[in-house]
């Protein structure tokens, strides 16, 4: 029992798998998907659940990692954790004053749904085909290449 009390002390990360929800200052947004969120006096990499964007070098990159930057960089958001993915980043929903953020990526046509890992998830299929017969953000291109096969 006491090593695992130091391993939770060393990694207090370890808690936040599947846990309970946490609130930090978000320091840091790497792409329109992934986050850096302080807790517990360290920076925690979240990676929204759900939501895939485009990656670097793919049409709408930069305006889906500045649309997260706009409503979360410098902020106190609210995570709530569902996994750890194989980088050991944090995998969450992440809200700002109540509006989830990977809801609103999709809305905006700056993410698809992740209909892989949130095949649940039936109002982010709802939001993505809003998006795609409005034609915003990627949805605005003739075949947008999803991000996970441009990663191949």
């Amino acid at each position: 029992m006491a090593w695992f009390v130091v391993l939770i002390g060393l990694f207090p990360s370890l808690l936040i798998c599947c846990g309970d929800s946490f609130s930090g200052k978000c320091i840091g947004v790497s792409d329109g998907d992934t986050i850096k969120v302080m807790y517990s006096g360290k920076a925690e990499r979240i990676r929204l659940y759900g939501v895939d964007s485009p990656e670097k070098g793919q049409d709408f990159w930069k305006s889906a990692k500045q649309f997260t930057s706009e409503r979360v960089f410098g902020k106190t958001v609210e995570v709530r954790p569902i996994d750890r993915d194989r980088y050991g980043r944090t995998v969450a929903w992440v809200s700002v004053n109540g509006k989830s953020l990977n809801r609103e990526l999709v809305a905006a046509g700056l993410a698809w749904w992740y209909k892989h890992y949130a095949p649940k998830e039936k109002d982010l299929r709802d939001l993505e085909l809003k998006a795609r017969k409005e034609k915003v953000g990627i949805w605005s291109r003739p075949d947008p290449i999803p991000p996970w096969e441009f990663r191949r």
